[in-house]
């Protein structure tokens, strides 16, 4: 096994290893996501039924699910609607806007990496079975007419491993990068309704409640 790592990598020059960092960095990138993306939108679906169960007005709730939810990204709407002191709703809804604003890099963190998986990987591989073909040709050609067609197509078979390995980089990358854009949609979508429902219980007028 090692053997033919060791063989295939020096096909490559150096490529294969390459991707292998490159597919190692990526899936540590996925396994942290998912974990991130599982607390925060959890956090924010139980804050979000807890608001909806606080009266207007009721500024004493708002703090305590402010505090109750403290290590949640979504607290900080909470605190800023009741920090801002806003006069009315629209300046509000703007102060709220500024921390949804400053979450964002924070959802979409290191989603960078995916995407650039996702375009170097084929393009690497690629490079890997140029240089493997490359250097084939070269060795079948001081070998001279005489080489076999197994020799010639075990050759190429073993460049080719490099585009194999890339396009499965691709692959894997678009699948959960793909993924993880629909989470960060979900996040902003949760955060603008607890926005709208945290200043609606600080400036609503309590109609049915």
């Amino acid at each position: 096994m090692w053997n033919s790592f060791v063989e295939l990598s020096t096909l490559s020059m150096g490529i294969i290893p390459v991707l292998v960092v490159l597919f190692t960095v990526a899936f540590a990138v996925v396994i942290e996501r998912l974990w991130f993306f599982h607390r925060v939108l959890s956090q924010g679906a139980a804050m979000e039924r807890d608001l909806k169960q606080t009266g207007y007005r009721d500024t004493d709730g708002l703090r305590k699910i402010a505090t109750r939810f403290g290590g949640a990204l979504q607290a900080g709407l909470v605190t800023m609607a009741l920090s801002s002191r806003a006069p009315d709703a629209d300046a509000a809804e703007r102060h709220v806007d500024e921390t949804i604003l400053d979450a964002l890099p924070v959802m979409d963190r290191n989603l960078w990496v995916l995407d650039t998986a996702v375009t170097l990987g084929p393009l690497l591989g690629l490079l890997g079975t140029i240089f493997g073909m490359i250097k084939t040709f070269n060795v079948l050609g001081g070998q001279g007419v005489g080489a076999g067609a197994g020799a010639v197509t075990g050759g190429i078979g073993e460049a080719l491993v490099a585009t194999g390995v890339g396009l499965f980089i691709a692959i894997v990358g678009l699948i959960f990068l793909n993924y993880f854009n629909k989470r960060v949609r979900l996040g902003v979508q949760q955060m603008e309704l607890i926005k709208l429902t945290v200043v609606n219980r600080l400036h609503g007028g309590g109609t049915g409640h």
